[in-house]
């Protein structure tokens, strides 16, 4: 007996006929959201393994973060170049005030070195060291072709040291005939100063002399009854222009 194909509501669909409704099935699920809501877990799974880095929300966050990091070192630099700048600029002032100030303080000192040096080249002293007056200032007698005394005569005993009262040009050094040795200087201020009986003479013509400085040594040369020390003032060179030696040195603050 042969058989035949169902019809009718009562035939079975084909395969064909069944997929096709499945897959309508699935569509009117994912419309309605079915297979969305079950799928969320999965897609949410598969987002949190996914690497922060790969979204773009992220990118723009870290290249700020770089950025700021970026900016924030150049900031520090800046600030240490800054720093370091004012700290050179504030060594440099510093020394630049010391040598100022050493300088002034060199300038100081060297002016008060030339001040005491004018003082003492402008200062006198007596020709002979701890010496007294033996015979005064226009003393009488024939010893003397003047008939007195011209200058006076200071203690020396042989061979002590005669020194310039001050500063000077020796004008005259050599034989003086009554007066034996003897040295004239002439004064920086102008005046004149006569050292007569010397034994020996330390200096020459035209030799400038100091306060204190040896220019002989003390004898009995020419017209003398005894060692000792002839000292005469003079305005000029020569004999005669005489004056007062006691308060010629006293003018000049020396203690006689």
């Amino acid at each position: 007996m042969a058989f035949t194909r169902a019809t009718g509501k009562h035939r079975a669909p084909s395969r064909m006929a069944r997929r096709g409704v499945g897959i309508a099935g699935v569509a009117t699920l994912a419309t309605t959201g079915v297979i969305g809501t079950l799928a969320s877990p999965a897609l949410a799974a598969d987002t949190d393994n996914r690497s922060v880095e790969d979204t773009g929300l992220t990118k723009v966050i870290t290249e700020d973060s770089l950025a700021d990091r970026v900016s924030a070192q150049v900031a520090a630099q800046e600030q240490e170049v800054f720093e370091a700048a004012a700290k050179a600029k504030a060594q440099a002032e510093a020394k630049r005030k010391a040598e100022a100030r050493a300088k002034e303080i060199r300038q100081a000192e060297e002016r008060a070195a030339r001040e005491a040096e004018r003082r003492r080249l402008a200062s006198f002293q007596l020709p002979v060291a701890g010496t007294y007056v033996s015979t005064g200032y226009k003393t009488n007698g024939s010893l003397w072709s003047s008939g007195s005394h011209s200058g006076i005569d200071f203690h020396a005993s042989y061979g002590s040291s005669v020194v310039s009262v001050g500063s000077g040009t020796v004008v005259e050094a050599g034989w003086g005939g009554a007066y034996g040795n003897n040295i004239v200087v002439r004064m920086h201020d102008g005046t004149y100063t006569q050292y007569g009986h010397l034994s020996s003479i330390g200096v020459h013509v035209g030799q400038t002399v100091e306060p204190g400085q040896q220019i002989g040594i003390s004898g009995s040369s020419g017209n003398s009854t005894g060692p000792h020390l002839h000292f005469e003032a003079r305005s000029t060179a020569e004999y005669g222009s005489d004056i007062n030696p006691i308060a010629y040195l006293r003018a000049r603050g020396v203690s006689v």
